[in-house]
């Protein structure tokens, strides 16, 4: 049986819940195109099903942040999926601070397994800094999943080195979260 995971590219295009921008980046952008590479990697990878929260680049999910998140989580949820990892970029007023970092909702799950070898996946495989895997009981999409869910932050948009990762290396962090989601596992590549 395939194990089901439910990709989240973080925000919309326009509308509610657009996400930052920085460097000529728009956070949104490279949310969805890193989970479409990913979802690709694990569509060719008969061990996993897949699905993603936004199919194309324009779709736009609920009517405000709250709605938004919702429907992110309703449709895994819904679904019956084992893992639900969603995808982000991160920005700071320092243009300094720069690397990956995963959150999780507790220390003690699944998720933190996991957010482990996603993030060591990204740091091996493109080249950031590995700020740790955190926790947060704050987020929606951790809180309300019914799996164990990980919020994957790339890299910053307001830091030069890591804007560039995320402009020119957007299947280098798909590999990277695939690479880690095969170790978690236990599994080779294909």
């Amino acid at each position: 049986m395939a194990i089901k995971i439910f990709i989240d590219q973080g925000h919309n295009p326009y509308g509610p819940n657009t996400g930052a921008q920085a460097n000529g980046l728009i956070e949104q952008d490279i949310n969805y195109n890193v989970g479409k590479f990913l979802q690709n990697l694990l569509q060719n990878d008969y061990r996993f099903s897949v699905r993603v929260s936004r199919p194309t680049p324009d779709t736009v999910l609920g009517y405000d942040n709250t709605s938004s998140l919702r429907a992110r989580v309703d449709a895994a949820n819904s679904w019956g999926a084992d893992y639900f990892i969603s995808i982000h970029s991160n920005s700071n007023e320092n243009p300094a601070i720069n690397g990956s970092e995963v959150y999780v909702y507790s220390q003690t799950s699944r998720a933190y397994a996991m957010a482990t070898d996603v993030l060591n996946g990204i740091v091996n495989y493109v080249g950031t800094k590995d700020n740790g895997v955190r926790i947060n009981r704050t987020f929606y999409v951790l809180r309300k999943t019914v799996m164990p869910a990980l919020l994957v932050e790339l890299g910053y948009l307001t830091n030069l080195s890591d804007a560039e990762k995320l402009l020119n290396g957007q299947y280098d962090f798909a590999y990277g979260i695939y690479m880690g989601i095969l170790d978690y596992f236990g599994y080779m590549p294909l």
